[in-house]
């Protein structure tokens, strides 16, 4: 299992960013992303960074870390350009990038600066064709495209990905999982409303989505001193209102993050309730990621022939 750090571009200026980013990548983060909004979400009047050049900045002052979004919307780029942005940053990174995508389910992006297509219906379409035409000028081809959002002539684009460059779709509906089936190297589910896909409703989730592997996205109230618990739950449910952020201990989350992992869960993202401070990354690191990396080689080493 691998772990992502997910951190909002909102109030945060460049440098916070590039710190925190840089906290995780010593702490044993895999990689950050952030989210892409227009209006963002709860904090409305509040200053937000584009999410692709986010992620280059982000790419250009760490060394290991990979980059994306959680996701980025893609009614606010043509596939075109978000091809070539996707392969700059993959070049410029060595090969970092991932592409994380979604059609859009935040309705202010939509209605405060008429973006369209206007409704969920198209919206999924959309992303559809988007993921056929990105991937075909990603496969080096001569793209004719005639679809309803879509047309392209005699289109082609150089350079290529370095290598592959991974596609991550995040959703639960019946639409979106038959594009996750059909394209995606990652499907991401959201269980901060965590009774919502527990148990069967998971299973049968992910029944649907063929080969792509399974990443979650998890709100955390992490608790480095039990003398603080009770602040920090207070805290998480004060700045969180509507969601149910998992809250825990080291030995706890251990346990936690190793039985989703047993169920073939491969990522976590986490959005940390107090917004990733240092010492909550370092503690993280060494009282979660490093034991469960330990025990992850242990068993390789008990299988090996």
């Amino acid at each position: 299992m691998e772990f992502f750090l997910f951190l909002p571009a909102i109030r945060l200026p460049f440098e916070r960013l590039v710190a925190t980013a840089r906290n995780a990548e010593a702490a044993g983060f895999a990689g950050i992303v952030g989210m892409d909004h227009l209006v963002p979400p709860a904090a409305e009047t509040q200053p937000m960074y584009e999410a692709m050049t986010a992620n280059t900045w982000l790419a250009a002052h760490t060394k290991r870390l990979k980059v994306g979004s959680l996701v980025l919307c893609d009614a606010l780029r043509h596939p075109a350009l978000l091809a070539r942005q996707a392969v700059s940053i993959d070049h410029a990174s060595g090969g970092r990038f991932e592409l994380g995508i979604g059609w859009g389910s935040y309705q202010p992006d939509f209605d405060g600066f008429g973006v369209a297509p206007f409704t969920p219906r198209e919206r999924v379409a959309r992303l559809r064709e988007t993921l056929e035409v990105i991937r075909a000028l990603w496969a080096g081809d001569t793209v004719n495209y005639n679809g309803e959002f879509h047309q392209l002539k005699n289109a082609t684009q150089a350079p290529g990905p370095l290598s592959k460059i991974p596609i991550v779709v995040g959703g639960a509906g019946p639409k979106t999982l038959s594009i996750v089936r059909d394209h995606a190297d990652w499907w991401n589910l959201d269980i901060r409303h965590k009774n919502k896909y527990s148990g069967a409703a998971f299973e049968d989730l992910r029944a649907q989505i063929g080969n792509a592997r399974v990443s979650l996205q998890v709100l955390l109230a992490y608790v480095a001193n039990e003398n603080q618990r009770a602040q920090i739950a207070e805290t998480a449910k004060r700045r969180f209102p509507f969601s149910q952020p998992q809250i825990g201990n080291g030995s706890e989350l251990l346990e936690y993050f190793s039985g989703m992992q047993a169920q073939g869960v491969e990522r976590v993202y986490l959005w940390f309730c107090d917004f990733a401070q240092p010492e909550t990354l370092s503690s993280f690191g060494k009282s979660v990621i490093d034991p469960l990396a330990r025990v992850v080689a242990s068993l390789r080493k008990d299988s090996a022939p």
